[in-house]
């Protein structure tokens, strides 16, 4: 799998290709304007350092660039949650789980939900026998 590793202002315009399917620099810029202020300098900027990544892509449309993600949020997701599980936890999900339960601390009805996903994943491994 590639690793789709994604800084924060990454993530958020991600999100606002997520969301709208393509938009233009100055489209990614309005969504962001009220929460970030920043340039629309640098939001092309970064969607240009993101194209190299390959996590986006272009077409022209007159004058404007139109992008839109060319990784599916499950995809980034998926790369990211791995790298914390290596870098953080050796690899090791069971020390991820642990933490997430015993420092962030989970309410009855998450750790319901915790248990039904443990329990569907032994029973999908107990049909794999």
């Amino acid at each position: 799998m590639s690793r789709h590793t994604l800084g924060d202002l990454q993530h958020a315009i991600m999100k606002v290709l997520w969301s709208s399917g393509e938009a233009t620099t100055a489209e990614v810029h309005d969504a962001l304007y009220a929460e970030r202020r920043l340039a629309p300098t640098t939001i092309a900027t970064m969607l240009r350092k993101m194209e190299d990544k390959g996590v986006v892509a272009h077409r022209v449309d007159g004058r404007h660039f139109v992008y839109r993600a060319t990784v599916s949020e499950d995809e980034v997701r998926s790369s990211m949650v791995g790298e914390l599980l290596d870098r953080l936890f050796a690899g090791d999900p069971a020390a991820l789980v642990s933490h997430l339960v015993t420092d962030r601390g989970m309410d009855e009805g998450e750790l319901e939900g915790l248990r039904a996903l443990l329990d569907a994943a032994e029973a999908g491994k107990d049909g794999d026998r």
